[in-house]
């Protein structure tokens, strides 16, 4: 449009804010409105509105920094709004007819949150933007390439046109800078941790059979919460994967300078060898990081030793799980036939809410299922033998006794597996009573007159046996750190584990909770030097001697007067705070108990005996989340299976650690 001879208008009858951005500009009997920033030219008659106005600023490129608020609010009107909307609606053709009223944000730079809405002035921030979208997508597990998606980028650009659309590029470099961020953060944690670190390893695979080595970090922290971060999540080639597996744990423990805080390595056997597990205990040993010098440190997977034991004993059914499995096949194969056993199932009055379930031969969880589901139906199944001379799967009397005498088995195996992986960051302590209770039913079925059932026992029972003779003693150590049963509960199961020799294994777990007590002596700032000799003087027990009296002499004159009053007082009486945990009552049983509370209040009075069990109650039970299966591997999402191993790792990370934002 030719715009000589064309004057602008002051008008004081113009009211909307939209004129604070448009001149309103006459030629002849025209009205038209000129955007001051790109010169745009629009309607501007008395009769247009206002709207195509607010439309054309919102889009406008030259116009950064749009303030939504001053858009939209009269010169004269009270800003009083303790809530505000809205109103969005979109015409055919995708483009914006926008109602706003006051837009009110309050954002802290990468922490939003949906209370943090308030009374202010939106400022759109493309970096902060990216930054969210990066979250949103490492949180979620989306898949990177999203933002490249046409339907995201159409989404986007009606919401925000502001928003600048970012390649996959650069959304990878903004995870990166999250990962980085978050990583000093947890950095920062480890470092000012009270208590040691227990490690937990296991393999994942992705595509093409890639494997994966997971490193987390299981501590309890200052405020004595069970906390779990992953801290490394990296490629592992299948050449020479035992020599391969122990550099890249030694090398996670040094980038992350935790080497010298480590007291366990829980690990999973099937992925994880124990020379690989060797291999790092003797480097730690040798600069004396470890205590007890390694005792405590290398653990199998417990979740996975249940995992074989429960599917060895579905092995050796096989042939009856086949019988019912093709009995339920049977009783599917046709409609005629379903009806008959629904029928049957009213005449047997039989209410499950289970139904026939399908099963997964490679699955014991699946086929443990299954055997609950038929035995509930097992009259309807004994009728349909009965009835209809087709169905000639049905398993013996013996087999069903078997299959009970099974079910039963796997349904504790699987409240066990429940407790050690499902349940949220279980405590060590929780494991001894719950492993001891197998064994004594373990006991009860290798006695059993069935040469089946006592073999099968027996089997289980040498497999478990292996497993508790090597690791029993830390979960037996962490049980006596829980103030509702201390020795007792070692002395009332091992009497009924061990008969005659339960109290030789009594005195070994007491004496290796006195050595370990020792070892934290030594090391804690918390207690007294002279607490710890008197310990030693007065139990003499097997660590006596280790701390040396002499090692300040250079700093206190009077050190010979202390050995004086050791020697000449009677300071035998003087009880360590050992002495005096075990001592006491026990704290009464409540479902409502929480061991690590009861730690956080009773730390002044038991100083040392806190810091052990803030170090073993810490250590990690399982690792092996696929417990059903003997696989060895977790899959990987298959959103994120064909990212690069180093893009892997940083959402994989990232997300673990900002995952409380859900």
């Amino acid at each position: 449009m030719d715009m000589s001879g064309a004057v602008i208008i002051n008008s004081g009858r113009l009211k909307s804010a939209v004129w604070n951005d448009f001149d309103r500009v006459k030629k002849g009997d025209t009205c038209v409105a000129v955007c001051r920033h790109c010169k745009r030219v629009l309607s501007g008659s008395s009769t247009s509105g206002t709207s195509h106005l607010r439309n054309h600023l919102i889009r406008c490129r030259r116009r950064s920094n749009l303030e939504v608020g001053h858009l939209t609010v009269p010169k004269n009107r009270k800003k009083d709004y303790s809530h505000s909307l809205v109103k969005l609606s979109f015409n055919q053709e995708q483009k914006l007819d926008v109602d706003l009223k006051q837009v009110n944000v309050k954002y802290e730079h990468d922490h939003a949150r949906d209370s943090d809405i308030s009374i202010s002035k939106f400022n759109f921030d493309q970096k902060r933007s990216r930054l969210d979208l990066a979250r949103m997508i490492i949180l979620h597990g989306y898949p990177l390439d999203m933002v490249e998606h046409m339907g995201f980028n159409r989404f986007v650009k009606n919401l925000q046109p502001f928003f600048e659309l970012v390649t996959l590029d650069r959304i990878q470099a903004d995870c990166i800078e999250i990962y980085e961020k978050e990583k000093q953060l947890l950095c920062d944690i480890l470092d000012k941790l009270p208590g040691k670190i227990s490690l937990g390893a296991d393999m994942w695979v992705g595509s093409k059979d890639t494997k994966y080595l997971c490193l987390t970090a299981n501590y309890i922290d200052r405020d004595w919460q069970l906390e779990k971060k992953i801290l490394s999540f990296i490629s592992v080639d299948d050449s020479n994967m035992e020599d391969r597996l122990s550099q890249a744990i030694m090398t996670c423990l040094l980038n992350w300078d935790i080497d010298r805080k480590l007291l366990s390595l829980t690990y999973d056997s099937t992925s994880t060898s124990d020379d690989t597990v060797c291999k790092i205990r003797e480097r730690l040993c040798q600069n004396r990081f470890l205590l007890c010098n390694g005792e405590f440190f290398g653990v199998h997977c417990a979740a996975r030793i249940l995992s074989i034991m429960a599917q060895d004993s579905v092995d050796t059914l096989c042939e009856t799980a086949r019988k019912i499995w093709d009995g339920i096949e049977y009783i599917r194969s046709s409609q005629a036939v379903l009806e008959k056993f629904n029928q049957l199932v009213e005449e047997a009055k039989i209410s499950c809410p289970k139904g026939l379930p399908v099963n997964d031969t490679l699955d014991w969880q699946s086929t443990c299922n299954m055997f609950e589901a038929a035995l509930e139906y097992k009259a309807a199944f004994t009728l349909l033998q009965e009835r209809d001379p087709l169905y000639t799967m049905y398993p013996s009397e013996e087999e069903w006794e078997r299959v009970s005498l099974i079910s039963n088995f796997l349904k504790l195996i699987a409240e066990l597996s429940h407790i050690l992986v499902e349940k949220k960051n279980p405590t060590a302590n929780i494991f001894f009573a719950e492993i001891c209770d197998l064994h004594l039913q373990l006991n009860q079925w290798s006695q059993s007159t069935d040469v089946y059932i006592s073999s099968l026992a027996l089997n289980m029972k040498s497999k478990l046996d292996d497993y508790w003779e090597k690791y029993g003693v830390i979960f037996a150590v962490a049980a006596v750190l829980d103030p509702r049963f201390k020795m007792k509960l070692v002395e009332y199961y091992y009497a009924q584990l061990y008969g005659s020799s339960a109290q030789d294994r009594i005195n070994y777990i007491s004496e290796c909770v006195r050595v370990l007590y020792n070892e934290h002596v030594i090391c804690s700032p918390l207690a007294s030097v002279h607490q710890g000799l008197t310990w030693q003087v007065a139990e003499g027990g097997p660590a006596a001697g280790c701390l040396s009296i002499t090692q300040n002499d250079g700093l206190d004159r009077l050190t010979g007067f202390d050995r004086f009053l050791d020697e000449t007082s009677q300071t035998q009486s003087i009880k360590s705070d050992l002495d005096k945990y075990l001592e006491e009552p026990l704290f009464p049983r409540t479902t409502d108990f929480n061991i690590l509370n009861w730690w956080k209040v009773h730390m002044p009075k038991y100083p040392i005996v806190s810091m052990m069990a803030r170090n073993l109650l810490g250590t990690p039970l399982a690792v092996a989340l696929g417990l059903t299966s003997n696989s060895g591997y977790r899959p990987l999402d298959s959103n994120w299976n064909s990212l690069d191993p180093a893009t892997l790792q940083v959402v994989i990370c990232a997300q673990d650690w900002i995952k409380e934002e859900k």
